[in-house]
């Protein structure tokens, strides 16, 4: 099967910070093994401005070329929203791309099958709070299962849009969830409740 997988890359070949500047790698895999397939120098620079970073955003977008799998240590900010908005999966994970590539693409694999089930057996569903306030942990979710991402727990729900408020307690906001927010016209706050410890509310705007 060939697959590519973008990657943000830093000076030392490991995955960088998508808003930082660095390399961005498109990996190709075919029969089996992974190749450089293209590369692009990327320096997103608030300082030129809005025009000049859009254009930049639009450059990578059109080097991307139909990959729609890109993975960076860190996810935030302009370029992750243009990245979720082109229907590429952002993934957060730290090495060298060659030694993760295969995990990112099973992984890929995984919620692209999940995505398509009406339900993932065993991970819990928010439950309702009050009518249409719905609650849910992914703290104590993923501590007891780390493999489960936040997109399996939540994304079918949102994308449902059956609630009001949506109540998230987890140690930092996913941005996937933000642009999903945005996407979907839910108001979203974080409150810091604790220790490494936010409460995300997401919350249907009058209209």
């Amino acid at each position: 099967m060939v697959a590519e997988i973008a990657a943000m890359v830093d000076g030392d070949g490991c995955s960088g910070v998508l808003n930082e500047p660095g390399t961005v790698i498109v990996y190709r895999r075919s029969g089996g093994v992974w190749e450089i397939d293209r590369s692009m120098e990327v320096s997103l620079d608030r300082s030129n401005g809005l025009r000049e970073m859009r254009r930049k955003m639009a450059d990578i977008l059109q080097f991307l070329n139909g990959c729609r799998i890109f993975a960076a240590r860190a996810a935030g900010g302009a370029l992750y929203f243009e990245l979720e908005k082109a229907g590429c999966s952002v993934w957060e994970i730290s090495g060298k791309p060659p030694d993760f590539l295969d995990v990112v693409l099973d992984d890929e694999e995984k919620e692209r099958i999940a995505a398509q089930s009406p339900g993932v057996a065993g991970i819990p569903a928010p439950h309702e709070r009050a009518p249409g306030t719905f609650f849910i942990s992914i703290r104590e979710i993923q501590g007891k299962s780390p493999e489960i991402s936040s997109k399996q727990i939540l994304q079918q729900f949102i994308a449902e849009g059956n609630f009001n408020v949506l109540e998230i307690q987890c140690d930092h906001v996913p941005p996937w969830i933000e642009v999903e927010a945005e996407k979907r016209d839910y108001s979203i706050e974080a409150e810091k409740i604790g220790q490494n410890d936010l409460m995300v509310r997401l919350t249907r705007k009058k209209a």
